[in-house]
């Protein structure tokens, strides 16, 4: 897929539409179940890996498709504000999420100080995950904001139609903020997670 890179016009990766999106509070809190089920908020809330949550929902490994590394100097990026977080100059690295057998599940993205970006991801064809796991990188994930919104470019790349769950987090390492990540999950999950669609509660 053609990644279109004009900053003047066009994000130069996929970032959601919002039709609703959620606070830090909202993450903290959670939703209520009539608007959002327990098992998808599990995925999106919790501060576990998503990467092996998809392995056991899938029960196949997770691999990741490398689309996109980017040297992006100081440049903000579009990205969530919590990118002024981490150290420039900046790399953006893209990934496709996806099972073993080929179906992708997730989309990707995170921003990291390239300085620092080879001795955290040694392969980069591993998830972020399994990357800081050989290491035994102590790590917290601090996720800041949901989104729930549309992307034409995810529909064709998924194959399923919107709207999508989306999030943001840093990951925290001795103190200090390691990456910012952006993900967008896809509704192939409902198979496992139950239904994936937002109710505003308002009959």
């Amino acid at each position: 897929m053609k990644i279109v890179d004009s900053p003047d016009t066009k994000l130069s990766w996929y970032a959601l539409d919002p039709i609703w999106q959620g606070n830090e509070l909202i993450v903290q809190q959670g939703l209520p179940h009539q608007q959002l089920s327990p098992a998808w908020q599990l995925m999106l809330l919790g501060d576990g890996s998503p990467t092996r949550h998809l392995q056991l929902l899938t029960g196949e490994p997770t691999e990741v498709d490398v689309i996109d590394m980017s040297a992006i100097e100081m440049d903000r990026d579009q990205a969530p504000e919590s990118i002024v977080a981490i150290p420039g100059p900046r790399l953006r690295r893209q990934v496709w999420l996806r099972t073993a057998s080929g179906q992708r599940l997730a989309y990707a993205t995170s921003w990291w100080e390239a300085s620092h970006v080879d001795e955290y991801l040694q392969n980069r064809s591993l998830p972020i995950w399994a990357s800081l796991a050989k290491l035994r990188t102590e790590l917290y994930r601090d996720v800041q904001g949901i989104y729930y919104g549309n992307s034409p470019e995810l529909e064709i790349a998924f194959g399923e139609p919107g709207a999508f769950w989306g999030r943001h987090y840093l990951f925290w390492h001795h103190g200090q903020p390691l990456t910012l990540i952006y993900e967008v999950f896809s509704p192939y999950l409902c198979k496992y997670l139950g239904s994936d669609k937002y109710l505003d509660g308002k009959d």
